[in-house]
């Protein structure tokens, strides 16, 4: 399944300038995500972040791989028109900087559920190498 930025849009809540997926290239409901995102110099963060120096917030990074599982989730059929909202970030690692120009490779293999509740595993890339991993928390809710 590959969804461009129409079709993340009737699955996620987030909007300009908070949606953080550009294109899903691969999607298995309830398991896993694949997605890009397009870093811009003409995003608003990099206005302050930093003046001379843009690099990617990592708490951005980090949302957007949130979102990248979100599509995941909220792509099974039970879920359909709900949300997905954070329950925690654990063992977050950042080992390179993202600059405006780079693709942000993105992944997300949902691990464990319970009722409403899952973990992810989630890894950015650029250019092949990681840039961020994390294990990402959720709950799905109406």
């Amino acid at each position: 399944m590959v969804l461009n930025s129409n079709d993340i849009e009737k699955i996620l809540p987030h909007r300009y300038p908070f949606l953080l997926v550009d294109k899903v290239t691969e999607c298995t409901p309830g398991e896993y995500a694949k997605g890009i995102k397009c870093v811009s110099a003409n995003e608003m963060q990099f206005m302050g972040h930093f003046p001379g120096q843009h690099v990617m917030p990592g708490v951005l990074i980090i949302e957007a791989l949130a979102q990248t599982g979100a599509v995941a989730m909220l792509s099974e059929e039970e879920n359909k028109g709900k949300t997905a909202f954070f329950g925690g970030i654990r063992k977050a690692r950042f080992k390179q900087v993202v600059r405006p120009g780079d693709v942000l490779e993105m992944e997300c293999t949902i691990t464990a559920r319970k009722g409403n509740v899952g973990i992810g595993k989630a890894t950015a890339k650029v250019d092949g190498k990681v840039a961020v991993v994390a294990e990402l928390s959720f709950a799905i809710m109406d």
